[in-house]
């Protein structure tokens, strides 16, 4: 068996329902408002030369052209080719500057595919968190559950069984490049198993 169809067989052996199908509601005016409201003042940009500050001061300028895109895309399943490009700038990270894996790589994505990122990931987090797809102990990139939230449980978890005179035990990893090794087949396989079927599939797939 290959590994996408044992990764997904594995899922099925745990979890004995099924999920309802994504949602791609289609976008409104005062989605892409919020959305623009919530990116930082940045001068940075992609290859299209357009800083996320110029949307920023311009909103009105943008959100009736790009709400058509972006309920296109939802609709036929396809993610905008000139939306996929961006600009990749090597970033110093310590040690010898002439090695070239104490760099690590950023993407400059232009400012447009950040909205419609944000409003893709809008619709999967909302799915997410409805159904309960996320553990509790999943922390980092939710709301409410920052970083911070999970070395307060840790050490609270350990000062109480310290109080009660009991072992403690950690495991640590440190997953260099976790990114870089995931495995799309898995992951698309994983999604559809999580709902996210036909034009939302479809789209991220894209």
């Amino acid at each position: 068996m290959n590994t996408n169809l044992q990764a997904i067989s594995n899922l099925y052996s745990v979890f004995n329902k099924s999920y309802p199908q994504l949602n791609l509601a289609l976008v409104n005016a005062k989605e892409i408002k919020d959305i623009i409201q919530t990116l930082k003042w940045k001068s940075s940009c992609g290859y299209d030369e357009v800083p996320l500050k110029i949307l920023k001061i311009s909103p009105s300028s943008i959100i009736s052209p790009f709400i058509y895109l972006c309920n296109k895309s939802m609709i036929t399943g396809i993610f905008p080719t000139w939306l996929k490009y961006s600009q990749v700038v090597p970033i110093y990270k310590k040690s010898d500057k002439h090695e070239l894996s104490n760099y690590r790589h950023i993407s400059l994505s232009i400012s447009l595919s950040k909205i419609f990122e944000k409003v893709i990931y809008n619709r999967l987090y909302d799915h997410a968190t409805r159904y309960e797809i996320l553990a509790k102990e999943q922390y980092g990139f939710r709301n409410n559950y920052s970083t911070e939230k999970a070395i307060y449980h840790l050490t609270n978890n350990i000062l109480k069984a310290l109080d009660n005179r009991q072992l403690v035990g950690g495991i640590f990893f440190d997953l260099s490049k976790a990114f870089d090794y995931v495995n799309y087949d898995i992951l698309l396989a994983k999604l559809e198993f999580y709902g996210v079927k036909g034009h939302a599939h479809k789209l991220i797939t894209s």
